[in-house]
């Protein structure tokens, strides 16, 4: 089988906050931050201690049966449990309680109070949990949207999907592998759904969700894509640029924070989006607007649409394409045409 190019990324030790906003960040790509202090949470987020700090708060998870989780086609259930049983099970690897089998997967997304209208927060969410985690100052704090706790069980493999604000994974305790690609090969990554509405089953996730052993007759152009990878250990961080695809998979039981911020002005961004997912509202009309365009070639017969479908392309990729945005400023792709 044909294989993807792989690119391990980059590992920084000891970062100090101006070195990474002036060399590291500008560059727009993934990068593994290493010795940054994140508080006495790599100290003290044992299962036993999560499960008394967070006590028997109410909280909504994903169930699966199997360990791939699979957002287009829903291959999980919705639960809930106290915060304490949660953990309980998540860090087991056979289950004496269960809802769907004694191997199943468990994975939690924090959510905000008002799940329709506010971010998840961790000060808020679990504040007795967020006094033990120090949340790296490389934003201004009015920059601040949202910090997620995410807790996994062992094993478990995350969807692969982009994100459209810039954030840091933190990686508090057990092992997680990070695959991710760049924007530029959006194209080779079989994006499902319809821009007209992109919702939970929208154009922000692939379709290829065995990224280890694809199916090349179903995607022969996934090998195209450039593999970037890492493994974060406890105490890393990880920044992954906004629009850069990621998927994640449990190498241990393993609790973790992302922390995102708004890195464009406030008014691009959705302001009734509590989840921090939607495209900028620029964006979400450009596209919009383009599914409109194309309901209008309809009218025509097939070769007019092939030809004037063709024209729009080149249009699109004489006005839009960026082949040195995401590339340490283009040095990898400048020669590629």
């Amino acid at each position: 089988m044909e294989l993807q190019e792989k690119v391990p990324v980059p590992i920084f030790t000891e970062v100090a906050k101006e070195h990474f906003l002036r060399e590291i960040y500008p560059e727009r790509r993934p990068a593994v931050l290493r010795g940054w202090s994140l508080g006495s949470c790599l100290e003290k987020w044992t299962v036993e201690y999560l499960g008394q700090k967070g006590g028997d708060k109410e909280v909504k998870i994903h169930v699966s049966a199997v360990p791939q989780m699979d957002f287009l086609h829903k291959n999980f259930v919705y639960k809930t449990l106290p915060f304490n049983e949660f953990v309980k099970r998540a860090s087991e690897k056979k289950h004496s309680d269960f809802f769907l089998c004694e191997d199943e997967s468990y994975y939690l997304r924090s959510l905000g109070e008002d799940v329709r209208k506010e971010p998840a927060d961790l000060s808020k969410q679990f504040p007795d949990l967020a006094e033990d985690f120090h949340i790296p100052q490389f934003f201004a704090p009015e920059q601040f949207f949202s910090s997620v706790f995410r807790i996994s069980s062992c094993g478990l493999q995350l969807w692969t999907h982009y994100d459209v604000m810039d954030n840091l994974l933190a990686q508090v305790t057990g092992m997680k592998r990070v695959v991710l690609y760049s924007p530029q090969d959006a194209l080779h990554l079989y994006l499902s759904g319809r821009w007209l509405r992109r919702d939970a089953s929208g154009c922000d996730k692939s379709e290829v969700l065995d990224i280890d052993s694809p199916d090349l007759r179903r995607f022969p152009e996934f090998v195209k894509a450039k593999r970037y990878e890492c493994v974060l250990e406890p105490g890393d961080l990880l920044f992954i640029p906004a629009l850069w695809f990621h998927n994640t998979l449990a190498l241990q039981f393993g609790v973790g924070v992302n922390v995102f911020w708004r890195h464009l002005p406030a008014d691009c961004y959705d302001k009734k989006d509590p989840y921090g997912n939607k495209d900028p509202v620029a964006a979400t009309r450009a596209l919009q607007a383009l599914e409109r365009a194309l309901h209008i070639l309809d009218e025509l017969p097939a070769d007019y649409r092939d030809f004037y479908g063709r024209r729009m392309i080149q249009r699109i990729q004489n006005r839009t394409h960026c082949d040195g945005c995401y590339q340490a400023g283009g040095r990898e792709t400048q020669n590629a045409r």
